[in-house]
């Protein structure tokens, strides 16, 4: 009894450490990595290290938490969300804040399920680390063609990437700049969340 009250308390503590880091990330030079109107996001690392070690209602907590966030900055503090707020503020809500709830509950439903197999540790985690960034970006993309293709700002955006149709701007946004997030989010968060669940196991 005394080593599940631990365990639970651990469970906890990372999960408002989480919470935090993930709000002081998101508006600090930490979060994102600014390059012209793109950018790299590290947000979805605490998803990630939450969705592993906490399980289904913390994934979509930290993901809803990324969401809202992003939403926020959509309010004058990110030139191209606040862009795309002004056109259509239905449209940037659903790309903010319903792909990334939705991400970190896939994150954690994912990691869930492997969890439950013959696969290695390190498979299990590795996958579902990569899950979160992979499913973030395939989620945005789709939702700001939905919403946001045959308006005059991202028209304008296409040409300035040189990109005369759709595969070609997904290609432009996503680029280098998404395997590079993809890369660094799923190391670090996959590494991070086999520590913890090491320490987690230690309490059993």
């Amino acid at each position: 009894m005394k080593t599940n009250s631990r365990q639970t308390t651990l469970r906890l503590t990372v999960a408002g450490m989480l919470i935090a880091l993930e709000i002081i990330m998101a508006f600090t030079p930490i979060g994102y990595l600014k390059i012209g109107l793109l950018s790299i996001t590290f947000m979805t690392i605490p998803v990630i290290i939450g969705a592993i070690t906490n399980g289904l209602w913390m994934g979509t907590v930290l993901g809803l938490t990324f969401g809202v966030t992003s939403f926020i900055q959509c309010f004058g503090m990110d030139a191209f969300g606040t862009t795309l707020m002004g056109i259509n503020p239905a449209g940037t809500f659903i790309m903010c804040i319903c792909t990334r709830t939705l991400m970190g509950f896939l994150c954690a439903l994912i990691y869930k399920g492997l969890s439950r197999t013959k696969a290695p540790a390190g498979v299990q985690v590795g996958v579902s680390a990569f899950s979160a960034p992979f499913l973030n970006t395939a989620f945005f993309m789709p939702c700001l063609l939905l919403f946001f293709w045959n308006t005059d700002y991202i028209q304008g955006v296409a040409q300035s990437l040189g990109a005369k149709n759709i595969l070609t701007f997904l290609v432009a946004m996503v680029g280098v700049n998404g395997i590079v997030e993809w890369i660094v989010c799923t190391v670090v968060g996959a590494a991070i969340s086999a520590a913890l669940l090491k320490a987690l196991k230690r309490l059993h």
